[in-house]
């Protein structure tokens, strides 16, 4: 599975972080397939800066953000836009009970 997730970098006590893509069996600060954007939480304000075609196309190929990069997204205003374009399933309608044919669930036996 592909999340897009946080890097950590910089000193102790002075983190800021790369926004990348990367498999989810590798490790925090780890192997990653592309770097996407950055995010420095001490600066005043916070710095955070998305690629947002790219952010795009990860999530729409089925790249699942972390709970932190989801906020995020929706700070950058990438979020809204893939909500925008999501393909969204058909909602499911529940077959009627009895209705199939051959169904004998109503049916009476005839008294003898």
């Amino acid at each position: 599975m592909v999340k897009i997730r946080l890097k950590r970098l910089g000193a102790t006590k002075r983190p800021f972080y790369r926004v990348v893509v990367a498999d989810s069996r590798s490790p925090r600060d780890g192997r990653f397939i592309e770097s996407i954007g950055k995010y420095h939480p001490l600066a005043d304000p916070s710095v955070v800066e998305i690629d947002q075609e790219r952010a795009l196309h990860w999530l729409t190929v089925g790249a699942r953000p972390t709970e932190q990069v989801r906020k995020l997204l929706d700070i950058a205003g990438v979020w809204s836009q893939f909500e925008a374009v999501r393909p969204r399933p058909a909602p499911k309608v529940p077959a009627k009970k009895g209705a199939a044919k051959g169904s004998t669930a109503g049916a009476v036996a005839p008294a003898s």
